[in-house]
């Protein structure tokens, strides 16, 4: 249980973080679960949350927390999320669980981008995790020809499709040392709907859950 533990730490640490703000952008992922929890003790004064899966909307629900749509509800005060890796410059790679698009959609909108993360996610360098990138289905293998010829080792992720419709490619064997660089260059490749890195519009405070503590990096 130590590293549900420490998720759990970080992600109720995410709380002080609401201020006044009643309208709240929720990611997807097994910390952010435990934020979702958290939710429960305070939802009678939220007017709703902006979901940026449907997994997670279910769970909003269940709590009693109305979903709004994102184009109603405008720019968001805060944004918490997790992220499958985090570096000290709050750049992040996420889409683990193929939600990016979306993800990456409610981060542009919102003011505040809290991460979420317990000590294991922390690392000097992006790429051990591999990247998630999410494509048009016809592009499928153009795009993964393309990201050999960046170094990559793309294998498609058979039998999942994104809440949007779209393939995954899971990106191998990447050293991400400059990833604003990557991220636009990806992004530029056609047929690619959007890349797992987060770099471009990091997070803008990184909550770290360890045994003991929680460590707060800022920008």
């Amino acid at each position: 249980m130590g590293a549900e533990d420490n998720k759990k730490r970080a992600a109720r640490a995410a709380l002080e973080y609401l201020g006044d703000s009643r309208i709240v952008g929720v990611g997807t992922g097994s910390t952010v679960n435990h934020f979702i929890e958290a939710l429960r003790s305070i939802r009678g004064r939220l007017d709703g949350a902006v979901s940026s899966s449907e997994a997670s909307t279910q769970r909003l629900k269940a709590l009693g927390i109305p979903v709004l749509d994102l184009n109603a509800a405008g720019e968001l005060p805060l944004y918490v999320d997790g992220a499958d890796e985090a570096n000290r410059h709050l750049q992040l790679i996420k889409g683990g669980g193929g939600a990016l698009t979306r993800e990456k959609i409610v981060a542009a909108v919102s003011k505040r981008f809290v991460c979420v993360v317990d000590d294991s996610k922390l690392v000097q360098v992006l790429g051990g995790f591999p990247l998630t990138v999410a494509v048009i289905p016809m592009a499928r293998s153009y795009v993964a020809r393309e990201l050999v010829k960046l170094g990559g080792r793309p294998d498609w992720r058979s039998g999942f499709t994104t809440d949007n419709g779209n393939a995954i490619l899971d990106v191998h064997g990447l050293r991400i040392l400059d990833p604003p660089a990557l991220e636009a260059e990806i992004s530029q490749i056609t047929g690619v709907v959007s890349v797992g890195i987060f770099a471009r519009r990091p997070a803008d405070m990184l909550l770290v859950g360890y045994t003991d503590r929680v460590e707060k990096i800022d920008r």
